[in-house]
């Protein structure tokens, strides 16, 4: 099972196009993004996709982030994602709660923790936990984002062209 991995988009329409004509070509299974969306006009540039989000710490309108996404049919986790995935367990999670995600890190019963909020992509494990951050497509030095193939535990970042 593939799955696309996004964070920190800041509303930035043009580039996350971008990243989604990326990811299209792969038919990832399912979209997670790690939060940082900000506007909830943004959900309409994942309408039709099997896209899961959480909130990150410039999201503020949670109400209109909810109810626009269960309008479109996507789903919404709030502060924290607990998700199983072609039997894989991923916590999915901004990252800017230093406190759980360090709980998370420690926890030993997550396949993978998939965060964003410091703009730069990263793959490491702690335990038997791989951690990932796919990166920002907006306010980083190299933009990206990643796909994770859950069969067989590959990782490949995809960088958006330009500045």
């Amino acid at each position: 099972m593939l799955l696309a991995l996004l964070s920190d988009t800041h509303d930035n329409t043009a580039n996350t196009l971008a990243a989604l004509e990326m990811l299209r070509p792969h038919n990832p299974a399912v979209y997670l993004h790690a939060g940082d969306m900000v506007d909830p006009d943004m959900l309409d540039l994942f309408a039709g996709l099997p896209f899961h989000f959480v909130f990150g710490n410039n999201e503020y309108d949670h109400g209109q982030l909810r109810s626009g996404a269960a309008a479109l049919g996507l789903h919404c986790h709030g502060n924290f994602g607990d998700l199983t995935f072609d039997g894989k367990r991923i916590a999915l999670l901004h990252g800017h709660d230093g406190t759980m995600m360090n709980k998370l890190l420690h926890a030993d019963k997550y396949d993978y923790v998939i965060h964003g909020h410091t703009h730069v992509r990263n793959d490491q494990r702690v335990g038997r936990t791989r951690v990932i951050n796919p990166g920002a497509i907006h306010r980083a030095r190299v933009k990206s984002v990643a796909l994770l193939e859950l069969s067989n535990d590959e990782l490949r970042f995809l960088e958006l062209p330009g500045p």
